[in-house]
């Protein structure tokens, strides 16, 4: 059972990472995909003046995200359903717990209702895997951060659903921040240019509220990352005690940030090392779906 003083931070809303329309945008090419040659099953079965409402409720404990998504789902199917949250994005939920409500025309809410929990599901997925990894580390003072290995088009979401999981974000694209990763080096080096040089004259270009990164995988990297003024310093694929040692040398002059091949298993030790940061790219790339189930439930009165 995911513990249920997680919560979603009440600054956080969907509308802080994508528009009205750029939901819709994402929404319609669901539809589209979906629906682009009609229902014929709704079709042929079920009348339109049939009215029903339909449940969405956990089939597993998790932490749900993206009811707001499942809104936009059926305000675009038909204006007319009625959509209703019973609880709120970042709400650790019981296996048979209902999480929202939609009634109006049973042929509207079939047309809708794949797209609706494969945006529920999906996201929840993200949200209650980063939870897990958040329960994990707690106590530590270490962050539990995301990457960019996002679904192509998605990542505004995905990214939501991590922080409704009690995450952090990294960047959110390539203009967000300024990672220097071990390709970046081979380049610098290919034309005779240190690190310290290279970042000195970003520096002249960049604005003063985008912050620098820099990677490195050894321990004698270290010190040229803090002559080169790094905000954060990645260390990649280390272990514990290299770990250890590595926040010892950086000693508060950059945040450290562990990343490479984390899991539920090792990313307490990492935690333990002394770590600000820990970087986990599956709680977007290997989250598995909440399995969430959307039922119908006759009342008197629905137009059987």
């Amino acid at each position: 059972m995911i513990d249920t003083e997680i919560t979603m931070l009440p600054s956080v809303q969907l509308t802080h990472y994508l528009t009205a329309r750029e939901l819709e945008a994402i929404v319609e090419r669901a539809l589209a995909e979906d629906l682009g040659r009609g229902d014929i099953t709704s079709d042929l079965l079920v009348p339109p003046a049939v009215q029903a409402t339909a449940v969405f409720h956990a089939r597993r404990d998790g932490v749900i995200a993206g009811i707001d998504v499942a809104a936009c789902v059926y305000r675009l199917v038909d204006p007319a359903l009625r959509f209703e949250a019973h609880i709120a994005d970042g709400t650790p939920v019981a296996q048979g717990q209902p999480i929202a409500s939609v009634r109006g025309s049973a042929h509207s809410l079939l047309r809708g209702e794949r797209v609706a929990l494969n945006f529920m599901q999906r996201l929840s997925g993200i949200a209650s895997l980063t939870a897990r990894y958040v329960e994990t580390v707690r106590g530590t003072g270490a962050r539990i951060v995301d990457t960019r290995k996002t679904t192509p088009g998605l990542r505004a979401l995905e990214k939501y659903a991590v922080r409704a999981g009690g995450g952090h974000n990294h960047r959110r694209d390539l203009g967000d921040m300024m990672l220097v990763k071990d390709n970046h080096l081979v380049a610098l080096r290919s034309r005779g240019i240190t690190l310290a040089e290279a970042i000195a004259q970003a520096r002249q270009s960049l604005p003063h509220s985008i912050k620098i990164e820099i990677e490195v995988d050894r321990l004698d990297q270290i010190p040229e990352a803090l002559d080169a003024r790094a905000d954060v310093i990645l260390l990649d694929n280390m272990e514990p005690a290299q770990l250890r040692s590595a926040v010892k040398l950086i000693d508060g002059r950059a945040l450290a940030e562990a990343s490479g091949g984390v899991n539920l298993d090792t990313v307490r030790g990492l935690a333990e090392a002394g770590v600000d940061l820990i970087s986990v790219g599956a709680l977007t790339h290997s989250a598995p779906a909440l399995d969430i189930g959307l039922d119908f439930v006759w009342e008197p009165g629905d137009g059987r």
